[in-house]
């Protein structure tokens, strides 16, 4: 994920190095410093000693307890910072028994239920207690480890940091002509709306027929949106351009005109953080229309970077949609918002030296 990379190479005052099972899209995010785990030898007595004897949890008895801890001991690691809550449960053990400290930090899509893990409610508690500090990317993320139970003064906001430079603002022309561009840019998922940002600009399009919608990205939602664009009668004003490059994708921000991103929470509590791709667009001046959802609200003022509107109301999308066409002066002034705002309060460079500050932080306060 771009964040996770910005974060890792936007270190100043650590060393990192990488802990993966596996390296993908290398050429997509070079990085030198990658440790990959390899399969421990399998021995059968010791296996069934340490899985039925022990009671050891998988980690230890599988062999990767112990690959784990010859990498951290052979690089002198002196802290580890576990991405996602759920690869925090998965190492727990280890964790518990690591005497460095560890810290997790949570993105959205890891404070959702997992209703095929049993128990995983019960040992995420438990990680929460066990971790020295928490980091989540916004507030509505720190509300939602709360109620899980973790305590409030281990939990410290970690905000996207977005590299202003490689987003500079564009100068844009308001399409008289009603040549509309829109944009989302997203892994195609279910909570990011993607039904509600088609539907609304269906009904969009019927006034400004001229007007293209293009959402950039991957995932399995692909072919059904397709599909759904079929079946509203907009599938020639809609493109699906997959996975972009950082230059892509800043030319096509540049080449919009609006950023949809009508987020919406899953049945199985999926939620966002901050999404990435809506504060890269409103760097370069884009106005968003999004939803009251997850740490959206905390990236987008209502009102005068953005017009939020509740999940799933198409109506309320259409009508911020049309309020942003409506008028040039209105559109104006909520896109140099938008650039002016998210440069306030997201830019990388200060972003990294407050995750660098709670790294000093564990350091001093210790495993526990």
């Amino acid at each position: 994920m771009m964040h996770i990379y910005r974060q890792v190479t936007g270190l100043q005052n650590y060393r990192t190095f990488i802990i993966a099972q596996q390296r993908m899209s290398a050429e997509k995010f070079p990085f030198d410093e990658v440790e990959l785990t390899r399969k421990p030898n399998s021995n059968f007595v010791r296996r069934f000693w340490l899985k039925y004897i022990r009671k050891e949890p998988p980690i230890v008895y599988r062999g990767e307890y112990g690959v784990l801890e010859n990498v951290l001991r052979e690089r002198g690691a002196d802290l580890m910072h576990v991405y996602f809550g759920h690869t925090g449960v998965h190492l727990l053990p280890f964790i518990q028994r690591w005497p460095k400290p560890s810290i997790v930090s949570f993105h959205g899509m890891d404070v959702q239920a997992r209703a095929d893990r049993p128990g995983y409610a019960e040992k995420l508690s438990e990680l929460l207690a066990t971790l020295p500090l928490v980091l989540v990317r916004s507030h509505s993320l720190r509300d939602r480890l709360v109620e899980l139970g973790c305590p409030d003064q281990k939990i410290r906001i970690n905000r996207t940091g977005i590299p202003m430079d490689k987003f500079p603002v564009a100068e844009r022309a308001f399409p008289r002509d009603g040549r509309w561009k829109l944009v989302q840019a997203c892994r195609l998922i279910e909570k990011k709306g993607l039904d509600a940002a088609l539907r609304a600009f269906a009904d969009f399009a019927k006034r400004y027929p001229q007007a293209t919608f293009t959402i950039a990205g991957e995932g399995p939602l692909l072919a059904p949106m397709q599909t759904l664009a079929g079946e509203l009668g907009i599938a020639e004003l809609v493109y699906f351009p997959g996975f972009l490059s950082e230059e892509q994708l800043c030319q096509l921000y540049h080449d919009s005109h609006l950023f949809v991103h009508p987020s919406q929470l899953t049945e199985d509590q999926n939620q966002e953080g901050v999404p990435n791709a809506m504060l890269e667009a409103m760097a370069t001046g884009l106005p968003v229309a999004a939803t009251l959802h997850g740490g959206i609200p905390e990236a987008v003022i209502n009102g005068k970077t953005g017009l939020l509107v509740p999940e799933r109301d198409v109506e309320g999308l259409i009508h911020a949609l049309d309020s942003f066409a409506s008028s040039e002066d209105f559109w104006r002034r909520f896109s140099k918002a938008a650039a002016h705002d998210v440069r306030q309060n997201f830019e990388q460079s200060a972003q990294i030296e407050k995750l660098e500050g709670f790294y000093d932080e564990a350091l001093a306060t210790g495993r526990k």
